[in-house]
């Protein structure tokens, strides 16, 4: 008594709805647009304005809040 190859029955209505479906990328494909020269050079300067800004902050936060947070995250 061997096994007999059975065919497996095609659902008729997934085949009539599958023309509606449609193949969903797995992963998003984002890219940046192509900048211009004055873009930028428009960018860069505001990167550099806000390193400045970072670097010398007038009031930093006070030592002891940020070793309070720091021993809280531990």
């Amino acid at each position: 008594m061997g096994k007999k190859n059975k065919v497996k029955k095609v659902s008729v209505k997934k085949e009539r709805y599958a023309k509606f479906r449609k193949d969903k990328p797995g992963a998003l494909d984002i890219k940046m647009p192509d900048l211009t020269e004055e873009q930028q050079k428009a960018k860069r300067e505001d990167e550099l304005k806000i390193d400045k800004t970072l670097r010398f902050l007038k009031n930093p936060p006070p030592k002891e809040v940020v070793e309070r947070r720091a021993k809280s995250k531990r």
